[in-house]
């Protein structure tokens, strides 16, 4: 019985088929013998969403969440080292000491001065009161014990140069300088060491120009590496480009937690699954609908018994039917037979009402 009903569709469907195709031919042969413009038949069916399962697994990078070059800001000798690659600093900690020497000779003195300044100032400051001294020479009290302070302040940060410390908490990945190596600071620094934080990680990859519309910042994705079989990772998307690439793909960052019972490192390969596209609703049509090239789809959307040409930002396909991005919205009537010979805004008439 199923089977009889199936050859029925199929039998009903031929008919409107051939149906649309001889009243079309019969109308283009009338135009041409008596230049009359006449109707055109089509049929056609309602705009509507569908449940749809769709599958997108890209192969991305993992990357440190943050991955810091660490430079001397002073020039000099190192004198100590405090790190090798491989060790886990925190924040603040010092890596490296360069020769302190001059550097603790000049804050000395610096901040000698400053206390001298400061007490000079408050001595005028009393014999201003009691008008021994005048206003000129409180003013010139008070720009001592400034400038004094600004050499203060310099000859404190210059000192504290000398300690390279690392501004992440995080792993020593890298290490460029040792004892008795010469170091510069501004405007050439040199690099000295490289800290990452893997406490949480990045999957960076591309996604072609069409997918770049399925996925959104905080959609959750499942993320697997080679090294743990069966393992997955929970991960959510961060951001998405807006800007797209010479290869018109746009990045995407995806954020994941570094779990110590599988730990990950940076500079793994990662496969992303893209779970939030499983059997969501979305505008779908017939791909038989659609006219144009790949490239630039289009579709015949009948406005009262007028057929007007529509362009169209498709998809993925799932089986007979397309996904519609942009350019359609639900309800709406299109052609699905007899498009091949309509123009844009030729009257119409429906032959499956």
């Amino acid at each position: 019985m199923k089977q009889w009903k199936t050859i029925v569709s199929v039998i009903v469907i031929l008919v409107i088929i051939i149906a649309v195709l001889f009243m079309n031919k019969r109308k283009m042969a009338a135009t041409t013998a008596g230049g009359i413009k006449d109707i055109y038949y089509v049929s056609v069916d309602k705009v509507a969403k569908k449940d749809i399962s769709e599958t997108l697994s890209l192969v991305g990078n993992i990357t440190a969440n943050n991955d810091v070059n660490i430079i001397s800001e002073t020039a000099g000798k190192i004198t100590a080292v405090f790190t090798k690659v491989g060790d886990y600093k925190q924040a603040g900690s010092v890596l490296f000491q360069v020769d302190d020497e001059l550097k603790k000779a000049a804050f000395m003195s610096a901040e000698a001065n400053y206390e001298k300044a400061k007490k000079d100032y408050e001595r005028f400051k009393t014999l201003y009161q009691q008008k021994s001294v005048s206003d000129s020479q409180l003013d010139q009290a008070k720009l001592g014990a400034a400038m004094a302070e600004a050499q203060y302040i310099v000859a404190k940060r210059q000192l504290e140069d000398t300690q390279i410390k690392t501004p992440i908490s995080g792993y020593v990945s890298a290490r460029y300088v040792d004892i008795g190596s010469m170091v510069q600071g501004a405007p050439q620094p040199t690099l000295v060491a490289n800290i990452v934080d893997i406490s949480r990680l990045k999957v960076k990859l591309n996604l072609a120009e069409r997918d770049a519309f399925l996925i959104k910042a905080g959609d959750q994705v499942k993320v697997t590496v080679d090294v743990y079989p069966g393992v997955i990772f929970n991960g959510r998307i961060e951001s998405i480009s807006s800007k797209g690439d010479e290869a018109h793909t746009y990045p995407v960052e995806i954020s994941i937690n570094n779990e110590s019972v599988h730990p990950l490192k940076a500079s793994m390969f990662a496969r992303v699954e893209f779970t939030s596209l499983k059997n969501r609703e979305t505008i779908v049509i017939p791909r038989e609908s659609l006219v144009g090239s790949v490239k630039e789809p289009q579709v015949f959307v009948v406005e009262n018994g007028i057929a007007k040409l529509r362009s169209l930002t498709v998809g993925n396909q799932s089986g007979i039917y397309v996904q519609v991005l942009q350019g359609l919205m639900e309800g709406e009537t299109i052609v699905v037979n007899g498009q091949n010979n309509l123009v844009d805004n030729l009257k119409v008439e429906i032959l499956n009402k």
